[in-house]
């Protein structure tokens, strides 16, 4: 553990808050602003279709110009498209508000890589822990993000362009932490040296398909729910400040574990940890499926949050055991790519359903990748202690 993790991990933080906020607020604004109300979460949608796009590209830049440059890139595009968010609410612009969160995504995917980052930041017998610790910096987004929310919510007459404006304060913050991180430079690529092998034989690898699918299905489940909870609280008639607390608890869920989940990798190997992710993600919809007062939202997304972490940190951990060094930056982004595009079909079937089913729907609807997620798991697991034979 060293100054640049601890930093990196103040950056995973700021980069969550900014996310928290998105996600309370997009389906929102969304839902006073758009044609229909089956459209509410396509802001949310717009946020990680851009994620999707922009992988190949990101991973480009990081590949030619490191780390460093591309993240910095990544946090410029997050402060300008906070303004343009505020904007669009204020104009009461639905479209312009789709199109900026599409932007925003590019943000996303510099910044979903910091995990992978600080597997490169620490030593090789400590990169469970260098990714854990980082993503535990999420816990700051779980303080600042939906307190952000509902303070700015009323700061000007149009509700939530204050917040939005907040998330460029963010950005500016975030840029200035990114100027003390070291990061390894970039290898100067020798003409004879080895370009490892193409991508679809690196996806193709059993361990990878179920680490893909477990990262891509698990943060899948956890935005179906999450980015709904707002709008199925509001037609609760619970107030916005229950959401932000409800929100509060659940990104507390996400990260807190990330202190211990590296240990117990360590100690119990990606896999075990990963199905517990997936026995709490099924609490989690058990508990929702109780009632819709204040305590079982809160009970249920703190629940949702924790499966996520163990399940998501697992994958990444899993994750690195596909691909060389030279490798690295086309599978990192193939990894991401599966992430994002399974966000941006949950953003849409989140609102969909939610608005024309209810809750309750929705909930049972998540049940399908969680049992998708289980039994890849315990294929990988059966395959790997299955005696070899001739």
């Amino acid at each position: 553990m060293n100054r640049n993790l601890w930093l990196l991990a103040v950056l995973q933080g700021l980069f969550l808050a900014n996310n928290v906020v998105f996600i309370a607020i997009n389906g929102l604004v969304g839902l006073a602003l758009a044609p229909f109300g089956w459209m509410a979460t396509l802001p949310v949608m717009g946020y990680v279709v851009g994620g999707a796009i922009s992988t190949g590209m990101v991973a480009r830049t990081q590949s030619v110009y490191g780390r460093k440059r591309s993240f910095q890139w990544g946090l410029a595009v997050a402060f300008a498209s906070a303004l343009f968010c505020a904007y669009a609410a204020v104009s009461r612009n639905f479209w312009l508000l789709c199109l900026t969160t599409v932007v925003a995504g590019y943000y996303a995917a510099n910044a979903n890589l910091y995990r992978f980052a600080a597997a490169e930041l620490a030593k090789a017998d400590a990169r469970e822990k260098a990714v854990s610790l980082v993503m535990a910096g999420g816990l700051i987004g779980a303080v600042i993000g939906p307190n952000i929310a509902a303070r700015t919510r009323d700061m000007f007459a149009v509700p939530f362009a204050g917040a939005y404006l907040s998330l460029s304060v963010v950005a500016a913050i975030a840029f200035a932490i990114l100027a003390f991180i070291e990061f390894p430079p970039v290898p100067k690529k020798a003409a004879d040296a080895p370009t490892g092998r193409p991508l679809a034989e690196i996806v193709r690898q059993p361990v990878f398909i179920v680490a893909a699918a477990s990262g891509a299905l698990g943060f899948g489940v956890m935005n179906l729910l999450m980015a709904s909870t707002p709008i199925a609280m509001q037609q609760c008639g619970l107030p916005f400040s229950d959401a932000a607390l409800v929100l509060q608890w659940h990104v507390i869920g996400m990260f807190a574990p990330g202190f211990f989940t590296g240990h117990l990798i360590k100690r119990y190997g990606a896999l075990p940890i990963m199905g517990t992710g997936v026995l709490l993600n099924l609490c989690c919809i058990a508990f929702a499926l109780t009632g819709v007062e204040l305590e079982k939202f809160v009970i249920a997304l703190f629940v949702l949050g924790m499966g996520w972490n163990f399940l998501f940190t697992g994958a990444t951990t899993l994750s690195l055991e596909t691909y060389r060094p030279e490798e690295k930056d086309r599978a990192q982004a193939a990894l991401n790519f599966f992430v994002m595009a399974t966000l941006a079909v949950t953003s849409f079937a989140s609102g969909l359903v939610m608005t024309t089913q209810g809750w309750s729907w929705l909930n049972l609807a998540s049940l399908i990748p969680v049992a998708i997620t289980g039994v890849a798991i315990g294929w990988l697991q059966l395959r790997n202690v299955r005696p070899a034979t001739a």
